[in-house]
């Protein structure tokens, strides 16, 4: 069974001025005709010691953005450039979020509380700083499903529908607004020390590499710095790519802009399920060539991770950083065997690695669907009379034979007929649901079988 969250004491922090001045800028939130609060995270406001909130203080903080005792005394926009499907872009930081405060956990543990449409910024460009409330709703069910599925992920922590009507050229216009804010383990993005590297300022990648490793990662820099913070990312980053395939998800935008230090994956637009296992399967209508596509996120992280490597070159030799790079592809697989063995309920053995190439056979030559697969072989043990009959299973029938259970089978959710999935006609039925009767009922409903299934499947695997 998954751990309930441990309750905390509202613990404020505002680490983030040992960047400035040169890393972000004040700004204030939009002045939003209503504030109608539509999702309040109060399994996550508990472990930060919000939940104590009334929904009028929720609204007035998360809405209007009135500022947390002893927090960040005005919101920030934080600066950064980034390479946008592999071209340099040296003109976007902030632009309809910002960050709105900082906040400790119960062990310690540095958050933020970061927006999503809370209006324009320096960087909007010609952006109206706004949110669409189905882009609202779509994060709530990305970042569920990804929690429940054991990716680390940010947390969509509120949803408030601003009463604005706004228009877009991809959706059916007008559209309701929304403001959202999301919990996450910092919001330093590998575009952020490429912004620092761009302006050959020194002491901000200093600044900033100190950052992350005394105030994220919870480490005293040691002979080399640079290289220490490198290597952290690659073994959280790979770990995450491995996340991604294993729960069937492709995150649509895999910009160096969008990839946290931390490994911690965020900022969802156009992500998709992929039903099947399927390596070109994109979820961008703009990647045309695929760039980002299912079978293709490991190399994108790590094609960025090396654009980190590149910007902390002004403070070490390039042997140490390419050493580091060097292991990502190892780590990527040790992270895909721990991860498919876990989400299949297995002890991890040295034979797992050709069980999960027979796994991905199979579903690949049947058509199995991803979480049908790992719904049915719980433990090891299969379930659906003679769906796995067939010679395309052959191989995996051979090599699961020897695998012992790990994962228990006694929560409720393993009997169910059906698996919990989240493909995208179910995404348009709840947005449906919402846009033409404002019924929420699917999306709470949805978000409590999610949360169930996360009982059932546990904790991820720590990293070694």
């Amino acid at each position: 069974m998954r751990p309930a969250l441990q309750p905390a004491k509202y613990s404020p922090a505002n680490e983030i001025v040992a960047l400035q001045p040169d890393f972000a800028d004040p700004v204030a939130a939009a002045d939003f005709p209503q504030a109608i609060l539509r999702f309040r995270n109060d399994r996550w406001a508990s472990a930060v010691g919000l939940d104590g909130l009334s929904d009028e203080e929720w609204v007035a903080h998360f809405g209007r953005f009135a500022p947390l005792e002893g927090s960040l005394p005005q919101p920030l926009a934080l600066r950064y450039h980034g390479h946008q499907f592999r071209v340099y872009n040296s003109d976007i930081g902030d632009g309809r979020g910002f960050l709105f405060a900082q906040v400790r956990d119960g062990a310690g543990r540095l958050l933020d509380l970061g927006t999503k449409g809370s209006g324009q910024t320096p960087y909007s460009r010609f952006g109206d700083g706004r949110l669409t409330l189905k882009g609202g709703v779509r994060e709530i069910l990305a970042t569920e499903m990804l929690e429940a599925l054991g990716v680390n992920t940010s947390k969509t922590f509120s949803i408030i529908e601003t009463g604005e009507a706004l228009e877009r050229n991809d959706e059916p216009s007008p559209t309701r607004g929304a403001a959202m804010v999301r919990l996450s383990h910092s919001h330093i993005r590998i575009g952020s020390f490429q912004r620092a590297a761009y302006h050959d300022d020194r002491a901000l990648l200093e600044r900033l590499t100190d950052y992350a490793l005394t105030r994220l990662y919870g480490e005293a820099p040691g002979d080399n710095p640079p290289a220490q913070l490198l290597g952290r990312v690659v073994e959280r980053t790979a770990d995450l790519a491995a996340s991604y395939m294993v729960a069937g998800f492709v995150h649509g935008v895999l910009n160096s802009d969008n990839i946290n230090v931390t490994g911690e994956s965020f900022d969802y637009g156009p992500w998709r399920f992929t039903p099947l296992w399927e390596p070109g399967f994109t979820a961008a209508y703009f990647d045309r060539d695929g760039l980002y596509a299912f079978g293709r996120q490991a190399e994108a992280i790590h094609w960025n991770v090396a654009q980190l490597a590149v910007s902390l070159r002004p403070l070490v030799e390039a042997e140490p950083l390419i050493e580091q790079l060097e292991r990502f592809p190892a780590l990527y697989a040790q992270a895909m065997t721990r991860r498919f063995c876990w989400r299949l309920g297995v002890v991890e053995t040295n034979d797992a690695s050709a069980m999960i190439e027979a796994a991905v056979r199979g579903m690949i030559a049947s058509g199995t669907p991803i979480d049908r697969f790992f719904q049915d072989w719980r433990g090891g043990d299969p379930r659906g009379g003679t769906a796995y009959a067939g010679e395309e299973w052959a191989g995996f029938r051979e090599a699961i034979a020897g695998f012992e259970a790990s994962g228990a089978k006694d929560h409720p959710y393993w009997a169910d007929a059906s698996p919990c999935s989240m493909h995208i006609d179910e995404v348009e039925a709840i947005w449906s649901a919402i846009a033409e009767r404002d019924d929420w009922a699917p999306l709470h409903a949805k978000v409590a079988a999610i949360r169930r299934m996360g009982d059932a499947l546990g904790d991820a695997p720590p990293l070694p």
